[in-house]
């Protein structure tokens, strides 16, 4: 399907939760059909389960034994227990279940049951870097980032020192060209050939065990941001490559060869999205989107809705995810409303995080696997229950998309600069959504040069609203539609006629 909606799940903590309700230790066969059930009705196409992959105890002891994060999960739980500090999920020791978990035989028959209703299953691939405590770091030593002595005392947040191939060895922490390294993490060298052979096999393997792939920071592989990160860093062992050659493009080919249906997603930022979707991604993250919703700005997210029709239909749009504040928080809720419009009824992919629908306003740390309670926002929940039905239509999946130019009401009227108007038309339905993203009134004119509007009458019903109008469709081709709305306001109208 066309612009598919996606729902993250954080799989720790939903194993936690329902093993709290059981009274025992779950696994992913406890995962009741009728969350499943909720989800399909939720018009869920793609489930991505965070956090499913064996990771390491000596990446989770960085994690318990780091101050900041110690003292961010305490704010979060302040009854936080040791055995609540499970350690981030993209350090990743192993891509298989966890055995505790029920492995990765019962993630098959947790496929099974997603694919029985039209679900498919997304997981984590994490290119960059692994877990400290890799089987690599004994069986290919030579697949790390190697560094002198003074590396170390120099640059002690970049650096560690571990045991490599039986001998004392100086070695990077994951990291971007912008930050600290994260230290629970290895980088890996991309400059020796056999790491990207090793990491397309691994990549193919996750591929045998799901539908897609979420890839974290699918960015840094790339030989100019890799050069760029390693630079003053010495060749890597037994031999040096200039990764001239991007590694997504021929892993995501070699991939497809055995699953031609495999979808890609990449964690993308630094205005690197267009690249990697030619690289053969199918979506990446719209995180400019993200910022120009928050910064408050009709007209600018507007202008960023002007891309091509190919670069916006593979855009990943959202309003929150495990990295990002809860929308719920993030957002006054009339803000929110508007925001969600925008985000979730232009084309792409649709990604929710779990708990937003419900209003959850406590983001939780990757490196904790349980939860404060929260109860529902009444408000919140309303506004999801109208307009998920909406991404249900198949005008928004199969139709045509189309932005278009808001007209000033009067002269000397700014106000329709930031009014955002699109269409979503399959033969005789039509999808009409306006938005006045806004702190202050807004007034403009739109002329829809819809075909099949000639000498008819049309009832324009919000689907979010109570509101309803009739309309001359000659009028609409000719003069337009004439739109006052209020700060933030917004209507998704079905054209009846």
């Amino acid at each position: 399907m066309r612009h598919p909606s996606l729902l993250q799940i954080n799989t720790r903590i939903a194993i936690e939760e329902r093993g709290r309700v059981l009274g025992r230790p779950a696994t992913l066969d406890d995962l009741p059909d009728l969350a499943l059930d909720a989800y399909a009705e939720a018009r869920v196409e793609w489930l991505y389960l965070l956090g499913v992959w064996q990771t390491g105890a000596a990446s989770r002891k960085v994690s318990r034994d780091s101050r900041p994060i110690r003292g961010e999960l305490e704010e979060t739980l302040p009854d936080l227990q040791e055995e609540d500090i499970t350690g981030s999920p993209f350090a990743v020791r192993a891509y298989r279940v966890r055995e505790e978990w029920g492995g990765d035989e019962a993630l098959g028959r947790l496929r099974r049951r997603l694919a029985d209703r039209g679900i498919s299953l997304v997981l984590d691939y994490v290119v960059n870097h692994v877990a400290l405590d890799h089987p690599w770091l004994d069986e290919h030593p030579e697949y790390f980032v190697h560094g002198a002595r003074e590396s170390l005392e120099h640059d002690p947040q970049n650096w560690i020192e571990r045991r490599a191939g039986g001998r004392p060895a100086v070695l990077a922490y994951g990291r971007d060209p912008y930050f600290a390294g994260w230290p629970d993490t290895l980088q890996l060298d991309y400059r020796h050939p056999d790491v990207r052979v090793a990491m397309t096999v691994e990549l193919a393997r996750v591929a045998e065990l799901c539908d897609g792939v979420r890839c974290d920071m699918a960015m840094l592989v790339q030989p100019d941001v890799f050069a760029r990160t390693w630079q003053d860093v010495p060749p890597p062992m037994g031999g040096v490559d200039p990764v001239t050659e991007p590694f997504w493009r021929d892993a995501i080919a070699h991939v497809r060869e055995a699953h031609p249906a495999f979808m890609f997603m990449a964690e993308v930022y630094w205005d690197r999205e267009w690249e990697l979707q030619q690289e053969g991604f199918d979506f990446t993250y719209d995180k400019r989107l993200y910022d120009r919703l928050h910064q408050g700005s009709g007209h600018a997210v507007r202008e960023h809705l002007l891309a091509e029709p190919d670069y916006q239909a593979r855009s990943t749009r959202f309003l929150e995810n495990h990295d990002e504040p809860r929308a719920a928080a993030a957002f006054p809720l009339e803000v929110h409303r508007a925001a969600a419009v925008i985000t979730f009824l232009v084309p792409g992919m649709r990604f929710f995080h779990e708990g937003q629908r419900e209003g959850r306003r406590v983001r939780v740390s990757m490196h904790v696997g349980r939860r404060p309670v929260e109860p529902p926002q009444a408000a919140v929940v309303a506004f999801y229950d109208r307009l998920l039905p909406c991404l249900g239509r198949s005008e928004v999946h199969d139709g045509e998309w189309r932005l278009w130019t808001c007209r000033s009401a009067w002269e000397g009227n700014e106000t329709s600069a930031d009014m955002i108007v699109f269409t979503w038309t399959e033969g005789e339905r039509r999808l009409l959504v306006a938005v006045n993203y806004a702190p202050r009134q807004g007034q403009c004119y739109v002329t829809l040069d819809l075909p099949g509007l000639a000498a008819r009458t049309f009832t324009l019903v919000d689907l979010l609203g109570d509101a309803r109008y009739e309309r001359d469709g000659d009028g609409l081709r000719a003069s337009g539609l004439y739109l006052d709305m209020p700060p933030w306001g917004h209507h998704v109208f079905e054209m009846r006629g």
